[in-house]
């Protein structure tokens, strides 16, 4: 007469299970809802310097006049990167107005597109991936290697000394040199806990790591080497029977 129930799992197997993030969870509001801060006001003045200006200028160069709204995503990521990492309310409002569009139409870009910080951030913006391909390649170590480097934080946090913020995020594309993570531009692949604690303590000191893999190979050939394109490619009609020549 009554449906069974499923049997609890025992306490064994559900701490064994990892969750599908880490990253602390944040309020729908803390993402789609601006509320006045301190630190993130209309009054906080904010405009390209002239460098800035000079490539905004460029950049709704390539657009028709009646169409230069659609330079909002590269101007808005010019005005995050002129203002240390993030996408303040007076950041999208000087867009608005620097493209004429209605304010609204440029929240609406900055609250969708994830690559828009709109809260501050450290000095170093550490995207750890851990998706499926960098999972399998222990993705969750290099996670907590991260975490410890910042001093213990966790996924989503800054470090108390201003110099890590660390996210943990979807793939970024590099699936075939898993691990990997991206500081601020830059792609740091083929990782072990060692190399990502290497590659962190390097930029808290101030310097500038070499990209890409850390394990010797050059760009993605499996860890034998090359095996293809060994030699110099054929060019058009050098295997072409004599008639057809």
């Amino acid at each position: 007469m009554f449906a069974r129930l499923p049997k609890r799992l025992p306490a064994q197997a559900l701490c064994a299970r990892r969750p599908l993030s880490s990253t602390i969870p944040k309020r729908s509001d803390a993402l789609f809802v601006h509320r006045d801060t301190p630190y993130n006001n209309p009054k906080i003045a904010f405009e390209f310097d002239a460098q800035n200006m000079k490539r905004a200028k460029e950049i709704i160069s390539h657009y028709p006049p009646q169409y230069k709204k659609a330079a909002v995503i590269p101007l808005l990521d010019l005005g995050q990167r002129q203002n240390k990492g993030w996408t303040s309310i007076s950041v999208m409002n000087y867009v608005a107005n620097l493209l004429e569009m209605p304010p609204m139409r440029v929240y609406e870009v900055a609250t969708f597109y994830t690559m828009f910080n709109r809260e501050p951030i450290g000095t170093h913006f550490v995207q750890v991936c851990t998706t499926t391909p960098c999972m399998l390649r222990g993705s969750t170590e290099i996670l907590n290697a991260c975490l410890e480097k910042a001093g213990g934080i966790q996924a989503g946090q800054t470090s108390k000394d201003g110099k890590f913020t660390v996210l943990e995020v979807e793939c970024q594309g590099a699936c075939s040199n898993a691990p990997m993570i991206v500081v601020g531009d830059d792609f740091y692949e083929d990782l072990t806990p060692a190399t990502t604690k290497k590659i962190l303590e390097a930029f808290a000191k101030g310097e500038k790591p070499k990209p890409g893999p850390q394990s010797g190979r050059k760009t993605s050939e499996n860890s034998a080497g090359l095996t293809n394109l060994t030699s110099k490619p054929y060019g058009p009609g050098e295997f072409c029977q004599p008639e057809f020549q």
